[in-house]
């Protein structure tokens, strides 16, 4: 084993120690996944699903990307939604993000990084969308907190937008949409207020969530 035996090492032990705990742990995971939720977050190293919730393996499905982005044509996303939603039925679509993000900040400042300026232009968008209120902050460090957070409302908006999950609620089929923030230098995970179980609901609970943005950034 030439090249990082440090990791194999690592596993080994992991391993182990699963199996200790429960002796059956891989065969019932080898059998079959049945996860309650899907994970949309951000691909940051810092921000693993699993640890940070307390869930196993295969209590969650997960994908991740540059600043937990939900694009309408981007099929890799959508791919992991149709499997998770129609084929696992999982029952919560939990888009996080966390203060703190990269791709946040560059889509905030706006410098040219290449590559990635593609990508970063669906936050910009979010930026825009939400100029006045950006704008009205004290200084950036709160106009960079307060875009994670609106990052994550206007996501969770396009999760509820897509057939997918259109589809599914016409079908009658439970499945609620969740935004959360997560910081990292508490480790605590933050609940957006963007909740919901019905597309009826989708701008109101929208407009809820973000008016709380400004609750919470806007000087007193």
């Amino acid at each position: 084993m030439k090249y990082l035996p440090e990791l194999f090492t690592a596993n080994a032990r992991w391993a182990e120690k699963m199996v200790a705990d429960d002796p059956h742990f891989f065969a019932g995971l080898a059998a079959i996944q049945t996860p309650a939720y899907l994970w949309i977050g951000c691909a940051d190293s810092r921000v693993p699903a699993n640890e940070i919730t307390g869930l196993k393996p295969g209590e969650v499905f997960v994908h991740r990307n540059v600043a937990n982005v939900v694009v309408h044509t981007d099929l890799n996303c959508l791919s992991v939604m149709q499997y998770a939603i129609e084929v696992l039925k999982v029952q919560h679509v939990i888009v996080c993000g966390h203060y703190g993000c990269g791709g946040v900040k560059a889509a905030l400042e706006g410098p040219a990084l290449g590559l990635i300026d593609n990508w970063l232009r669906h936050i910009q968008d979010v930026r825009d969308r939400h100029a006045e209120l950006l704008a009205a902050l004290p200084d950036n460090e709160a106009r960079w907190r307060a875009l994670c957070e609106l990052n994550v409302i206007e996501q969770v908006r396009n999760v509820a937008r897509t057939p997918l999950v259109g589809d599914a609620w016409r079908r009658g089929q439970p499945l609620m949409l969740h935004s959360w923030i997560y910081g990292l230098s508490d480790g605590r995970l933050q609940d957006l207020q963007a909740s919901m179980q019905d597309g009826t609901e989708m701008e109101s609970v929208v407009t809820q969530a973000v008016a709380g943005v400004r609750v919470r950034y806007m000087p007193h």
